[in-house]
């Protein structure tokens, strides 16, 4: 009989009870593997990211009249070049990193990304970004769904979310996560010191080696503790990890750079969570003040994502390795009376690597509030989608971790004008 970790978790904590503490919550473990060397980090910006401040569109003259405050001036941005329409685009000022690698061509930037009737929800909207369906958006993640998928026997650090709360798009239904928010405190846990600590280790150890069949609650806190317990040594030497550049002293770089050295070490994560906030921008956005909150938050980002690019082009792991950024939705094409915007529809994804094909994807909206291409909604406050997002997911599930997106997605989005893989 197998038990789910749900399973467990409604009928079996009182069934068990661990005395010696190994890391954080034991059955957050993974149990899955990768065939290849490849590795996703997905980087989401929580809380709904402008995309019209990320990628701006400096010579649609209603870019500025709807946005007489918060528009980036033509003479900032960091020109990109122009889309197929030949809308030409540029990246805000702080993303001086980003355009950096736009320029070696290892930066695809995917515009108008969305889904049928936005929720403009940041709980239902960030759900439906992680389970890829709209219609249902209580289900497995589409990673953990991936990670499922995997075949046996699998490997307990197969996935690795850098936040506390495990993002509902890795949760499976056979295979667990951890979430390691610090690689210093993944560390066996007793109340003794020295040799007795190794003491202790070595007890939990054995009596987490037996896993009896006939009582599956005990064998499942057993193998998951077993899994924890196999994976400590590994994750501490991340912890000594100084990689090939100087990352900033915030939470985003340090989390790269905890990634960097996962990556560097070998220690068999295939798909890393990564998430920074702040995005929810509906007063004082600050999108050009020099120290404005969004012009930080874009300087963090760019920063942050350049220091990692760099410290994996350094150790020959580049073509191995893959980002993807998103967030739950876009903003409102005009600005608020509060200096800010409020919930949008259609945002940018991007995709960032060695095996990247580089450029800008799709087109840009007209920002004419009559709306007469149809490229807005919501009485034309709103971007309208032009890319399904599960068609960049199925992207990179079938061209970079060589899994089949339809059973994984629920449904055939690929589409073959998206070759950024």
């Amino acid at each position: 009989m197998k038990v789910t970790r749900r399973q467990f978790v409604k009928g079996g904590v009182t069934a068990f009870t661990v005395s010696m503490a190994a890391p954080a919550f034991l059955s957050d473990i993974a149990r899955a593997q990768g065939a290849s060397r490849r590795n996703l980090v997905v980087l989401y910006l929580s809380g709904g990211n402008d995309a019209l401040s990320t990628l701006v569109p400096y010579t649609d003259p209603f870019y500025y009249s709807r946005r007489p405050t918060l528009a980036v001036p033509a003479a900032s941005v960091l020109q990109v070049g122009a889309d197929r329409s030949g809308k030409a685009l540029g990246l805000h000022p702080r993303l001086t990193g980003l355009r950096q690698i736009f320029d070696q061509g290892d930066l695809a930037i995917i515009q108008r990304t969305g889904y049928p009737n936005s929720s403009r929800s940041h709980f239902l909207g960030t759900d439906i970004w992680s389970t890829a369906n709209p219609a249902n958006s209580s289900g497995a993640g589409w990673l953990g769904r991936y990670l499922d998928a995997l075949a046996d026997p699998v490997d307990p650090l197969v996935g690795w979310s850098t936040v506390r709360e495990l993002p509902h798009a890795l949760e499976g239904r056979r295979v667990s996560v951890p979430s390691i928010p610090s690689v210093a405190g993944y560390a066996f846990s007793s109340p003794n010191t020295g040799t007795e600590a190794t003491y202790s280790r070595a007890t939990m150890a054995n009596i987490a080696s037996h896993v009896p069949v006939d009582r599956p609650h005990v064998a499942f806190v057993n193998g998951t503790s077993s899994a924890a317990l196999a994976t400590l040594d590994r994750v501490a030497s991340v912890a000594s990890y100084t990689g090939t550049v100087t990352y900033a002293n915030n939470g985003l770089a340090q989390a790269l750079k905890a990634v960097a050295g996962a990556i560097a070490r070998g220690i068999g994560t295939k798909v890393f969570w990564v998430q920074t906030g702040g995005f929810d921008t509906h007063a004082g956005q600050g999108t050009n003040a020099a120290n404005g909150a969004y012009t930080n938050l874009m300087g963090t980002v760019g920063d942050s994502l350049l220091a990692f690019y760099n410290d994996m082009r350094n150790q020959g792991l580049l073509q191995d390795t893959l980002v993807l950024q998103f967030s739950e939705f876009g903003r409102r094409v005009i600005e608020n009376g509060s200096q800010g915007t409020d919930h949008g529809a259609a945002g940018v994804m991007m995709a960032l690597g060695g095996g990247v094909n580089g450029g800008l994807y799709g087109s840009a909206a007209s920002l004419n509030p009559n709306n007469a291409d149809g490229t807005l909604e919501n009485n034309g406050n709103d971007v309208r989608y032009e890319t399904d997002f599960r068609a960049v997911y199925a992207r990179v599930l079938d061209q970079w971790l060589g899994a089949d997106s339809i059973p994984i997605l629920g449904g055939n989005f690929r589409n073959n004008t998206l070759t950024f893989l």
